[in-house]
């Protein structure tokens, strides 16, 4: 069948695939929550999920954020405002729509998020550490596949 496999392979496939979804998705949760705590003391995941959002995509408006994290707008304004008054993001002024803003990261912000994730010991860097380069390049291709639902290329 070309790879494809039977319906009750692939319904077993899927199976497996969902536990260990399950199991990745409460050591990630473990990983978010340390980075938070390097990065600031007391930070939240959701506020640490935000700024690294901000610094992967920024500049972004405030309904641009909130659409990338599938988040509520008005939890999004707080969020950034705790990261504004951490000297992590700033808001300018939006160029193209006088009536909104941009969030970006601060050069302190950013240099305080490779210290954290320097420290990072026990990550996903650390766990990566004996995998083949071209092991991680096909996990994060087929990753994003998933996620952008996607078939993956070969």
């Amino acid at each position: 069948m070309d790879g494809i496999g039977s319906p009750d392979e692939r319904t077993d496939a899927v199976r497996a695939l969902e536990s260990e979804f399950g199991e990745l998705i409460a050591r990630f949760r473990k990983v978010i929550h340390a980075s938070a705590q390097r990065l600031s003391p007391g930070m939240l995941p959701v506020a640490y999920k935000t700024f690294t959002t901000i610094v992967r995509h920024g500049p972004l408006t405030p309904s641009a954020l909130a659409e990338a994290l599938t988040a509520d707008k008005g939890q999004v304004s707080r969020t950034v405002r705790e990261l504004e008054s951490l000297g992590l993001v700033e808001r300018r002024p939006d160029p193209g729509d006088g009536r909104s803003s941009l969030i970006s990261a601060t050069p302190e912000g950013i240099a305080r998020l490779e210290d954290a994730r320097s420290r990072d010991g026990g990550g996903l860097a650390a766990t990566l550490a004996d995998w083949h380069v071209d092991d991680i390049r096909t996990l994060a291709r087929l990753l994003h596949a998933l996620t952008s639902g996607e078939a993956p290329g070969r």
